[in-house]
């Protein structure tokens, strides 16, 4: 009895190592060795077009802060809608220099820039020499100086913005200011324009798109360049 077991029990231990080589620990059976896919994988060098951001449209103005403010800036005026103007004074003496130097504060250069993060967009204006007087304030109309001949500015409401005494020609008549182009297009304010030279005042336009009547907060500050240049900064609230 014992010599005819011996078999039967080495037959069983046989058939379990064969079952434990075709099923998992859990009884089931195991899944199919994982075969290379059928299709070549997504080229990671794939134009950046399926991936990137559609550009802006071609008619967006790209967003600049480059607006020739430098060093330490103050505020002159503070965020308010001016009632007649807002009017801010510095003493200057005339002649600022000596002949043959200019007699008044002379213009150098006019800066745009916008600052969505902060609410606004901002002109500035850069002179050599001592910083002049200012006023700045809603008008029905730009007009130039000495003249009165009106001034074609986009939007439908305007900001006057007057210099005294202050300048923007040499000598010989010349201009002495570097300008961007007069179509600004930043969402309130869409442009300026020159509105005179006449006599130590310098005038400027501003064209602001708003509601016919309406008038949005300005600011008025200054700083001053390394090159020694004065800048009066005129800031807009965005719509």
């Amino acid at each position: 009895m014992t010599l005819q077991r011996v078999p039967l029990l080495a037959g069983l231990v046989v058939l379990l190592a064969a079952a434990c080589t075709t099923t998992g620990h859990d009884g089931a059976s195991p899944a199919p060795p994982t075969t290379a896919p059928t299709t070549a994988p997504a080229s990671t060098s794939a134009p950046a077009a399926t991936t990137a951001a559609a550009p802006p449209p071609a008619a967006t103005r790209p967003t600049s802060t480059d607006d020739g403010t430098a060093g330490p800036w103050r505020v002159t005026w503070g965020w308010g809608v001016p009632g007649t103007s807002a009017r801010v004074t510095h003493p200057v003496r005339a002649p600022v220099t000596a002949a043959p130097g200019a007699s008044l504060a002379v213009l150098v250069s006019v800066r745009v820039g916008d600052h969505p993060a902060e609410g606004f967009s901002r002109i500035t204006f850069a002179f050599r020499g001592p910083v002049p007087s200012y006023r700045v304030g809603y008008v029905p109309q730009v007009v130039t100086e000495g003249r009165g001949a009106p001034v074609e500015l986009p939007g439908t409401s305007y900001l006057s913005v007057r210099f005294f005494p202050a300048q923007a020609h040499d000598a010989r008549g010349g201009r002495t200011a570097d300008v961007p182009p007069a179509a600004v297009g930043y969402p309130t304010l869409l442009g300026w324009a020159a509105a005179g030279d006449f006599e130590g005042h310098l005038s400027f336009g501003l064209g602001l798109r708003l509601p016919d009547g309406a008038r949005v907060p300005v600011r008025l500050g200054e700083s001053t360049r390394p090159d020694g240049a004065h800048v009066v900064s005129v800031d807009v609230r965005r719509g």
